[in-house]
């Protein structure tokens, strides 16, 4: 929360101030200036402690999740495969790379990286999610609910996976459980798309979900 973050930002600038070739400072206040939304300062900090310490892999994976955020997925790679290169083990580069080339539209290369950083990290839930949501749009449905299952499985209230596991089971012409996943969706707090519902009623010959369909 922000009293969180207002704190990491005093702790941060007085252990610089301490220490200015504090590197891992520099890259945290990065962290914190992205979460904040603040990408200029999270570039400068991300940027100084690359230049205090050029091996410095969680700097670069930041560095380029700030590309990522400003849209600029051409610097983001480079800044991803260098974390790789000094971190062969650092899971998020891999599922952050992994987006990237997800967001260019090279699934191949994204999967590539999400069973990396799975293999690494094997209980990594966005990673699940997102490797659902490529093979989703490669058409590979099955392999698709499998990992949305399995991203559930690690973190229950991850609406989103329900949504489009939904749309995975409509394009199955699973109706009832289509119906059942948007419900939980919209439970958990998830905007589901109105047209998504209209598709579904007309699809299915029901106006809703309805729980006498799982008694």
């Amino acid at each position: 929360n922000k009293d969180n973050l207002d704190q990491a930002f005093l702790d941060y600038n007085k252990a610089i101030e301490i220490d200015p070739n504090l590197a891992d400072a520099y890259n945290n206040r990065g962290k914190a200036y992205h979460e904040k939304g603040d990408l200029i300062q999270a570039f400068s900090d991300c940027n100084k402690a690359i230049e205090i310490n050029p091996n410095y892999a969680l700097a670069y994976n930041n560095r380029g999740n700030a590309y990522q955020e400003k849209g600029y997925i051409s610097q983001a790679i480079p800044d991803y495969n260098k974390a790789i290169e000094v971190d062969p083990n650092l899971a998020e580069a891999y599922y952050n790379r992994g987006v990237a080339y997800q967001k260019k539209g090279n699934l191949d290369q994204a999967l590539l990286d999400y069973n990396r950083a799975i293999e690494i990290k094997p209980n990594y839930a966005d990673a699940y999610y997102n490797r659902g949501l490529a093979y989703q749009n490669k058409g590979n449905l099955d392999q698709a609910i499998l990992d949305y299952d399995k991203a559930m499985e690690i973190k229950p209230n991850l609406a989103v996976a329900y949504y489009n596991r939904a749309v995975v089971y409509f394009e199955k012409q699973e109706y009832t459980k289509s119906w059942e996943d948007t419900h939980r969706a919209q439970i958990l707090g998830y905007k589901v798309h109105p047209e998504f519902i209209e598709q579904l009623k007309k699809a299915s010959g029901r106006e809703q979900w309805n729980q006498s369909f799982y008694s």
